[in-house]
């Protein structure tokens, strides 16, 4: 990857330890932040399968695919974005609230924040939480002062430290280079899938879905993580190790 299309934080900025790619980590991480206990992450054992898929709870409000950077998705990243202009929407009328990346390690985070950030989960954000307080001051704010607010929250810094230290595994080091990567799947109050990510100059407008259509549809799965996957298999000998988590109604 050519340094000047290098989309990562540059050496010297903030870094975190990576998150652990679990749903009761992520849970417990917006829990802290403020998100009610009534939404809850899951893990998604297949999209194939449909009595796989009936285990997690609907609607789906957001679908994050965790998987490694590779030299396809890396090529493909750095052509879709040739020509687009830096994202600059913000303000009560943005259709989604987008984060840019500028803290090393944390795409788990930002992926996370984006999910509920946006479509029907903010309305489980708890009043008066850092949460609430996190996005009220966000909207306002354009892509660059936005990831300037998410450097040097400490309520975030702090919650994320909790929820890394608390997983099943022996958490890595910050300085750790991980190469797996977050997006995050939404659906806007317009009803269109939106793909975010941190790492690319805003967020994706991935097609319409029909107001039923949750980010497990179907089509958002058409439009969204299945052709991702077709992308990788093409390319052939390409690494299809992913995991996907949806964030929905909690079993408890």
């Amino acid at each position: 990857m050519a340094a000047q299309n290098s989309p990562d934080v540059p050496p010297g900025r903030k870094r975190f330890i990576p998150l652990e790619n679990n749903p009761e980590v992520m849970s417990n991480l917006v829990h802290r932040l403020g998100l009610s206990s009534k939404l809850g992450f899951h893990d998604v054992f297949s999209i194939d399968e449909p009595e796989l898929l009936a285990f997690v709870p609907r609607p789906a409000h957001a679908l994050l695919l965790i998987f490694p950077v590779s030299e396809t998705y890396e090529r493909f990243r750095i052509q879709e974005d040739k020509d687009r202009p830096e994202y600059t929407g913000y303000g009560p009328n943005e259709e989604v609230v987008w984060y840019k990346q500028t803290i090393g390690n944390a795409c788990g985070l930002i992926g996370l924040l984006h999910g509920v950030s946006n479509g029907g989960a903010r309305s489980y954000i708890e009043p008066h939480s850092s949460l609430s307080k996190l996005l009220s001051d966000a909207i306002p704010l354009k892509p660059i002062e936005r990831a300037d607010l998410l450097y040097e929250s400490q309520a975030l810094e702090s919650a994320h430290q909790s929820a890394a230290a608390g997983g099943d595994t022996t958490a890595p080091s910050a300085d750790d280079k991980v190469d797996l990567h977050y997006v995050c799947f939404v659906k806007s109050t317009n009803n269109h899938l939106w793909e975010m990510d941190g790492r690319r100059k805003g967020p994706l407008d991935r097609g319409e879905l029909a107001p039923d259509e949750d980010v497990l549809s179907d089509k958002a799965l058409q439009l969204g993580v299945r052709s991702f996957l077709k992308r990788e298999e093409k390319a052939g000998g390409g690494d299809l190790r992913f995991s996907l988590i949806a964030l929905s109604e909690s079993f408890d």
